[in-house]
Order: structure tokens, then sequence, then C-alpha cells
């Protein structure tokens, strides 16, 4: 089943929004789409927007503050409720359309978005390899999908790092951790390249997020500061191959075919 983060939604605006690690996570986002979103604003002016499993909306805000327009999908009551509240305090409410629902329960016509953002959905879906195909058709020839999704490979070097060799000798597969934001479906990332490239969708853009911060155990020197914490995560989010350590991946992908 897919998870529905009503039970989940005020956690994670605290522990994940509310502090350093929902910034590192937008900050790595929004650095990844800037240059392509300005570029598809000089050739299209005005843009629209997809948000999948939209959340708090923070990235499509702060595209609707640019004067694009957005639908918002997510499937808690919580979650959008927060939504739309955020975005009614940022001004921007005319921008938005909402749908409250599963991602397939979205009626999308063919070619009708120029981005598609789905952050964070991913790894919470009971058939990930369901989502893309059906996103695909309606992003515009040419358009973007950016794809953030959580690395297994994470969990295991965290507890790896952390001494956790018992649970991680006891653990024959991945198993999320009841009640908490470590996500239930997690992919790999050659599972999730496999997938962009069936659905004729090119990797532009390929980022990190959170490459140490997550993993540091005693905060000591520069991880006081939060400034240089950001700027050290935006550096090596993009080095090989610190990148491939970040607790969640992004990538940016363009529609580069036409599907039959």
């Amino acid at each position: 089943m897919d998870t529905n983060f009503d039970a989940l939604a005020d956690r994670l605006a605290h522990r994940v929004y509310g502090g350093l690690k929902g910034q590192l996570r937008l900050a790595v986002i929004w650095r990844d789409l800037l240059p392509l979103l300005e570029a598809a604003e000089q050739r299209f002016g005005q843009l629209t927007i997809l948000d999948v499993g939209g959340g708090l909306a923070q990235i499509s805000q702060r595209l609707a503050e640019r004067g694009h327009n957005v639908l918002y999908n997510d499937l808690s009551q919580r979650m959008f409720e927060q939504a739309v509240a955020a975005v009614k305090a940022a001004g921007v409410a005319q921008r938005f359309s909402w749908h409250k629902g599963s991602y397939d329960s979205l009626q999308l016509n063919p070619e009708s978005f120029d981005i598609i953002l789905c952050h964070a959905l991913l790894e919470w879906l009971a058939e990930p390899a369901k989502l893309l195909p059906a996103l695909r058709p309606a992003l515009k020839p040419g358009g973007l999908l950016s794809l953030c999704y959580y690395n297994p490979a994470g969990k295991v070097y965290r507890n790896l790092i952390r001494g956790n060799f018992d649970m991680l000798n006891n653990q024959a597969e991945y198993e999320s951790d009841g009640g908490s934001l470590t996500p239930n479906y997690p992919c790999e990332r050659n599972t999730v390249l496999a997938w962009l490239a069936d659905t004729s969708l090119q990797v532009v853009e390929e980022s990190g997020i959170r490459v140490f911060h997550d993993y540091v155990v005693e905060r000591r020197g520069g991880h006081q500061n939060e400034q240089q914490v950001l700027e050290m995560e935006l550096r090596y989010s993009k080095l090989e191959p610190y990148k491939w350590l970040g607790r969640y991946q992004h990538i940016v992908a363009r529609a580069v075919d036409v599907l039959q």
C-alpha cells in the first residue's frame, strides 16, 4: 500500500523542513533546476508545473512566485492542508490548482506540462515501477522531470559508521523503521536509471543530497556552522564519488522522444 503521510506530516515539517536537513535538500534541488528553468523561461515564458506528492510545496511555491502555474497533488490530507496554507501565506494561491489523492487518480492530458516535480515520493509507493510510465506522457517534448529519491545505500553506510553491525548482519534485506521517515520501498540507482531510459527520459543533472551531513556523529569545527555545511554540501553534491553517498539522489531528466 502506498504510504499516506497524515501521521507523519508534522514530523516531516519539523524534523526535516524545519531544520538544516530540509534546507540542504531544497538548496541542491533548486541549484540543479535553476539554470534549466531559466532557459525554459527564456524560450517559452510562463510554464506549467505538475507537483506530484507535493508535500509542503516549497519548490512549486518558488516556481509560482516566478509567475508559473502549478497543479499540486498529494495523497495526505494533512500535507495538503499545510501546502494550501503556505501557498496562501506566500500570496501565490492564484497560481495553483489542487488535487488530493493518489498520483494515479490524476487525469492528465498528454504533453501538458513543462516540468514535473516528483520529490521523495518514489520510495513510498508500493509499486514504484508504475510511477514514471504514468507521468511521462504528460510531459511536453523537451520537458523536464525533477526526481528526488531515497538512496538505500545511505542507510547501510550510516549504520556501518555507527557500528550497528549486528543489525546489518541480522537483516537479510532492507527494512524500514516503523513509524519513521525511513521509506518503505527504496529504489536502487541502476533501477531508477533503467526506468528513466525505458520512458525516454534522458538524465541531464544528477546530484547527491546530504552527502555527509547525516553521517556526522560528533559535530565539531565547521559542522557547527550551518552556512559552511550548506556550502560544502553544495560543492560535494556534484563531485564523484561523494555524490553517490547522498542520503537522497536528485535527477533532472529531459523528455527526449515522442511516445507512441
